[in-house]
C-alpha cells in the first residue's frame, strides 16, 4: 500500500484521515488533509495531482473509483487518539459501544481517556469505548 501519510507530508500538509464510501453506486476514496492555519484549494489540487499517477499504477481500492481531496472540515469525524487531541476546546458529539450518546465540549484527553464536559457533568470515556465521534459547531 502506498504511503499516504508520507506523500501528503512532501506537500507540507498533513494526513488527517482517509475513507472509502459508495454515493449513488460510485466508489469514492477521499483523503482528508490539514495544515496549520487551514486548507486552501491550492493545497487540495497539489494532493491530487500528486497522488493521482501513483494510484494509476497501484490503487487504494479495488475496481473503478474517483479521488477526492479536501480538509475534513468545521464538523468531522473523529477517529484517532491524535484527532481528540487537536479538537480539546471544541464541541463534539459521541456515541459509546453501549449506544449512549453524549454531546459536549472535549477539556481532555489523556492515557487513553476523552474528558467531555457535559451541561450536566464532566464524563470520561474510554477510547476503545467510542463508536462514533464528530465535531459540530453551534449556530
Amino acid at each position: 500500500m502506498t504511503d499516504i501519510k508520507a506523500l501528503v507530508m512532501e506537500c507540507g500538509l498533513n494526513l488527517y484521515d482517509t475513507e472509502v464510501a459508495n454515493e449513488n453506486g460510485k466508489t469514492i476514496f477521499r483523503v482528508y488533509i490539514t495544515k496549520s492555519g487551514g486548507v486552501n484549494l491550492d493545497d487540495c489540487e497539489k494532493v491530487s495531482k500528486l497522488l493521482s499517477p501513483i494510484f494509476d499504477v497501484e490503487p487504494p481500492v479495488n475496481g473503478k473509483y474517483t479521488l477526492e481531496v479536501s480538509s475534513p472540515g468545521l464538523e468531522r469525524k473523529l477517529t484517532k487518539q491524535d484527532h481528540f487531541i487537536n479538537s480539546i476546546g471544541e464541541k463534539a458529539k459521541i456515541t459509546t459501544i453501549n449506544k449512549e450518546k453524549f454531546e459536549g465540549e472535549i477539556i481532555g484527553f489523556d492515557n487513553e481517556i476523552l474528558t467531555l464536559k457535559t451541561d450536566k457533568e464532566n464524563l470520561d470515556i474510554k477510547f476503545d469505548e467510542i463508536l462514533k465521534a464528530k465535531t459540530f459547531i453551534e449556530w
